[in-house]
């Protein structure tokens, strides 16, 4: 079901947020976002032009993990959510950049905040890479065969731990916010993964040195880092198969930064 509904026709359902004013934010590949303000009062209001579906949440379930995230202090409340509309509180704060990952105390801040997520209660959907695999390539035009081959094949040989955990699973320098307590944004693939993806995340997508990804595993392991450095590599394999297969099924990504992730898969288990 697809149809096309403003900010004046959500808030109209909304008896506590009618009369507010709305400024469009940039940003959202899926959906439009809208700023509300009303008596001093903010909230971040996203529209969909589609029902989601996997490997997004659909909004109710990203609803259900961001609230208990947002109770432990880790996120935004949220508002009100349907199938097509989500509302959050506007958070005030500094939005990382991935220069700020430069900082090891930002790196173990980011450790400290991750291993209270993962202690959260399991959401009850576990990851599938493979789906979304399989969805990125149907939307790739033209694929070469090659690449795409050896990343299913790569998606295809993991298998899911059985210790796993609350993920967030796009843990980009922009979903993460100081206010100043750390927290994150944008819970739309949050579900049951293994934690070393939410790891693998932050360091292939950041490009950090090896420096840099021992210090983020000895403070989210308190020092003892050093014997999860193959579970880490595993899943910083499977992150950047998935990478280029999403970035390929987008529309104008150039072909050097497509090779440029693929060198990195090849080095990757090394």
């Amino acid at each position: 079901m697809s149809f096309e509904r403003t900010p004046g026709d959500v808030i109209r359902d909304l008896p506590e947020w009618r009369g507010a004013t709305w400024t469009e934010l940039g940003g959202g590949l899926t959906n439009r976002t809208w700023r509300l303000e009303k008596h001093g009062r903010k909230a971040v209001l996203k529209i969909d032009e589609f029902e989601r579906e996997a490997p997004y949440n659909s909004r109710p379930a990203e609803a259900a993990v961001q609230s208990t995230a947002a109770r432990a202090g880790l996120a935004a409340r949220v508002l009100h959510a349907d199938s097509q509309v989500y509302l959050a509180e506007y958070m005030e704060g500094t939005v990382w950049e991935p220069a700020c990952l430069e900082q090891p105390a930002n790196i173990e801040r980011l450790a400290a905040a991750l291993r209270r997520l993962h202690a959260l209660p399991l959401s009850g959907r576990p990851f599938d890479a493979a789906v979304a695999a399989k969805r990125y390539v149907k939307k790739i035009e033209n694929p070469e065969q090659e690449p795409v081959a050896e990343c299913l094949d790569i998606v295809d040989s993991m298998q899911l731990p059985q210790n796993l955990c609350c993920c967030h699973n796009d843990l980009v320098a922009e979903n993460i916010i100081s206010t100043p307590a750390l927290r994150f944004l944008d819970w739309e693939y949050a579900c049951d993964n293994d934690p070393f993806f939410d790891l693998a995340t932050i360091v292939e997508h950041h490009e950090l040195s090896e420096q840099q990804s021992k210090i983020l595993l000895d403070a989210y392991f308190d020092g003892c880092g050093e014997r999860w450095h193959a579970n880490l590599r595993q899943q910083r394999t499977l992150y950047l198969a998935l990478l280029w297969l999403w970035l390929a099924s987008r529309p104008g990504v150039p072909g050097h930064e497509l090779q440029r992730v693929r060198e990195r898969l090849s080095t990757s288990g090394s």
